[in-house]
This record gives C-alpha cells, sequence and structure tokens, in this order.
C-alpha cells in the first residue's frame, strides 16, 4: 500500500504509519506564516530560529513562505539556527552527540520577536534549554513557539503558539518527522513499540 496518496493523505508507510505527508506539511506551513504575520501585525520585528535538526529545514521553509506573506521579511537577514544541546537538563539520558551550530541572523535579537521553529513538541525540555540560550544572545521583545507536531505529553509549562497539527499519541509511541534536506522526503509518522 502506499503511504501517501493523491492529496498527500495519510497511509501505511514502511516506518510507521503516516499522518502528515508532503502536501500537508505544506500546507501547515503556509498557514503558519499567515498566523505569525497576522498576530503580529506585519512580519518587519520578526526572527526566525531553527533547532536542529529538523527544525532548521522547517524554519527556512518558514521564513520563505513569511516572505511571501509580507514583503518586508527578507528570508536571508531573519534566519538564524539555535543549537540547545549544552542547555538541556536531561543529557545525562540522551545519547552522545555532536554539538551544533548557532547562528545569529544578520538582524540580531534584541527589540525583535523571535519565532522559534521546532518539528514536534513533546516534553517542553527542548524549548526550555532553548529559551536558556536566548538569554545568553540578546534580549527578543517576544518570543514565540512554532511547532509542526504537538504531540502533548507536557513535564513543563510550556504551549506552542503555532502548530501544524495536534497528535494525541501514548507514551510508548514515537512521532518521526521526515524532511527533504535531511531524509529525501516530507512526512510525518507515528510508530509503535513494536516497530
Amino acid at each position: 500500500m502506499s503511504g501517501v496518496d493523491a492529496h498527500g493523505g495519510s497511509g501505511v508507510h514502511p516506518d510507521g504509519v503516516e499522518v502528515l505527508g508532503e502536501a500537508d506539511i505544506a500546507r501547515a506551513l503556509t498557514r503558519i506564516a499567515h498566523e505569525i504575520v497576522e498576530r503580529n501585525k506585519g512580519g518587519s520585528d520578526l526572527v526566525v530560529m531553527g533547532i536542529p535538526t529538523r527544525g532548521v529545514a522547517l524554519a527556512q521553509r518558514l521564513a520563505h513562505r513569511l516572505a511571501s506573506v509580507d514583503r518586508s521579511v527578507d528570508p536571508q537577514r531573519v534566519l538564524g539556527t539555535l543549537d540547545v544541546t549544552m542547555y538541556r537538563d536531561d543529557l545525562h539520558r540522551q545519547p552522545p552527540r555532536t554539538i551544533g551550530r548557532t547562528r545569529v541572523p544578520e538582524v540580531g535579537l534584541d527589540g525583535k520577536v523571535v519565532v522559534l521553529v521546532d518539528d514536534v513538541l513533546f516534553s517542553g525540555r527542548t524549548i526550555r534549554a532553548a529559551l536558556d540560550a536566548l538569554q545568553d544572545l540578546g534580549r527578543p521583545k517576544a518570543v514565540q513557539l512554532a511547532a509542526l507536531v504537538d504531540r502533548g505529553h507536557r513535564e513543563l509549562p510550556i504551549r506552542p503558539d503555532y502548530v501544524g497539527k495536534n497528535l494525541p499519541t501514548s507514551l510508548s509511541e514515537k512521532v518521526r518527522v521526515h524532511v527533504r534536506e535531511h531524509d529525501g522526503h516530507d512526512g510525518v509518522t507515528i510508530v509503535g513499540q513494536d516497530q
């Protein structure tokens, strides 16, 4: 059986059950871009910071969509990356990983509305680490969060401002986000504990 129907919908996928296809992800990012511009009354003060790994690719796409909605947004000047590895409070429970690169956008962070972009919002610990990392880099006017998937099970009082899809899951399931920049294709799958 094919993983994606003609409309980019759900289906069975070798890596689990696909809940978002390429077209779904594209629509979600377009909708989020419109919501961001509407909420902030334009894009002139926006900065977009992607959290590695897949949040960076999503942030790049979102910055370009923001530019198509509001011409005052220059994706090259407002886009950055925020590695939070050394700010995590659960490093001892995580497998070793290479420290990534943080890149502050050309326009800086001070006085800007920073939109953090991540692929999956789960416990909230990555976002807590991101807030700590931002504090060391500048003083934004506000920080907002865009997540492609919110799967619940929060351990910290963190809520996204913009969500591509709310996806109720059990703790035994895993949500895998695939982006073509890293994985060769776009899609979101839920994987059960037996897979």
